[in-house]
């Protein structure tokens, strides 16, 4: 069997994880105003990175408070078969993420895999207590996102074979169009769909632990690869 080399590239939220972890702090400890920064963000009238920096800017709890929150959040329950396949078959994943970095290193901290690379937003107490700031040191120039999922793509590529993404929602949208095929879930189906991006629906792990073997010998992207159009010879 021709093993194809592979690049893995998985979004957190909604993806590895079984909610989305920043929604759910705003939910519990977010002050007022949050609610606005959505708002204009789904609107289109900021990016990414300045609605999450403004409403972790109004996030109010302790450490002990997100840590606490942080203990109830869980990610899918195949992910860690997952990624053990993917160490025997020496195929290198990397998180990323428009997340905190804190927050999904300290849930996958309780399953032994936050050894894993991450490129996420970092999370900082600030000052006076119970506030906390948002930098994001893998945003890039032009992008709007506090992590910029292309260049991480582009980052990928430098390092030979193939890339896969596997992700969920509008963070994934941009990358999907830079890597060889998609694992998508969610509003990123209808993406990749209407893009014409070469991609399977999966519901979680359990599904990309099917479909792995397929991906590393080539037979699935060949499957899904756009046939080349005829050329006639009149």
């Amino acid at each position: 069997m021709h093993v194809t080399s592979w690049n893995i590239l998985c979004d957190f939220d909604g993806t590895i994880s079984v909610e989305d972890v920043i929604d759910s702090l705003l939910d519990r400890f977010g002050r007022p105003g949050w609610e606005a920064l959505e708002q204009e963000w789904r609107a289109g009238r900021i990016g990414s990175r300045e609605c999450m920096s403004g409403q972790v800017a109004l996030l109010d709890m302790r450490k002990d408070e997100l840590d606490k929150h942080l203990e109830g959040l869980w990610i899918d329950h195949a992910f860690p078969a997952f990624v053990a396949r993917c160490a025997e078959s020496k195929t290198p994943i990397r998180i990323v993420s428009d997340g905190l970095d804190y927050a999904i290193h300290r849930i996958l901290g309780r399953y032994g895999l936050d050894h894993l690379p991450l490129a996420a937003n970092h999370l900082a107490p600030a000052t006076p207590p119970r506030q906390w700031q948002l930098t994001s040191p893998f945003q890039a120039e032009g992008c709007r996102s506090g992590t910029c999922k292309c260049a991480c793509a582009a980052q990928a590529r430098t390092q030979g074979g193939k890339t896969l993404l596997i992700g969920d929602g509008a963070s994934d949208f941009c990358a999907a169009d830079r890597v060889d095929f998609v694992f998508a879930k969610h509003r990123l189906i209808e993406h990749c769909r209407a893009a014409g991006i070469p991609y399977v629906p999966i519901t979680g792990f359990e599904d990309a632990l099917d479909l792995l073997p397929r991906l590393l010998d080539g037979s699935l992207l060949a499957e899904h690869q756009q046939p080349l159009p005829a050329v006639s010879n009149f």
